[in-house]
């Protein structure tokens, strides 16, 4: 009896494996972060180096700092703290008042900003995001709520302290005339009614006027409590 031919097995496109092909890890997020307190800074630093995809690329102390770190590393998050010192640029000219005005200044470079606080306060939330920030936290808030708004920062995405965002809603509108925000603000500097008289070109009793009618519609005492009021809500 003739012997069966063996066969060949030929191979099964279904079960046959392709190579496994490694995949390339996404690249971090390269933070910077400006803040005046250098304590504060270098524990932030710290902590956010402990994130596998997060990496620190530079820090500064004040706005002129700042605004030549995200020139010089293109950062794609700067955290910014909303009150620091303006500094000096390389040719001598002051850097940004406060971190809501580098934050103005940095519109458009690429960079993506998260604006921190130790003032929660509304009005801090309302100017930031006039000012063009993509996000506002205020500073103790715990790290893993900071990382996971850097994250969402990053893809594109506005994060808003939620006790912020909602005392924001409680404030209103501003029921100040422009006028009204005009003095105010000329009165915040400090000084006689003749002098902000003299910073807003109105005479000593129309000033008068204007301040009354803004201590009027915001229900406070004097000129001082006016201010305050004002500034705490966004208004000035």
């Amino acid at each position: 009896m003739p012997a069966t031919p063996t066969r060949t097995p030929t191979p099964d496109a279904r079960s046959t494996k392709e190579p496994a092909v490694a995949e390339t890890p996404a690249a971090p997020i390269r933070i910077a972060l400006a803040d005046d307190q250098a304590l504060l800074r270098s524990g932030l630093a710290a902590l956010l180096r402990l994130e596998a995809d997060v990496e620190v690329v530079g820090e500064a102390s004040d706005g002129a700092g700042a605004l030549a770190l995200v020139a010089e590393q293109h950062p794609d998050v700067l955290l910014l703290d909303v009150q620091m010192p303006a500094g000096a640029g390389p040719d001598g000219d002051p850097g940004p008042a406060d971190g809501l005005e580098a934050a103005e200044r940095l519109r458009g470079s690429g960079t993506r900003i998260i604006v921190l606080t130790t003032f929660g306060r509304a009005g801090y939330l309302r100017r930031t995001l006039e000012a063009g920030a993509d996000g506002f936290m205020v500073k103790d808030a715990p790290v893993d709520r900071l990382v996971d708004a850097i994250r969402r920062v990053h893809q594109g995405l506005r994060v808003v302290d939620p006790e912020l965002a909602a005392q924001s809603l409680a404030a209103g509108p501003n029921p100040l005339s422009a006028k009204e925000t005009e003095v105010l603000r000329a009165c915040s500097v400090g000084g006689s009614t003749a002098d902000v008289a003299a910073r807003v070109f109105l005479s000593e009793g129309t000033v008068r006027n204007h301040i009354s009618s803004a201590i009027g519609k915001l229900g406070v005492a004097n000129r001082a409590e006016a201010v305050r009021r004002a500034t705490d809500n966004g208004w000035l």
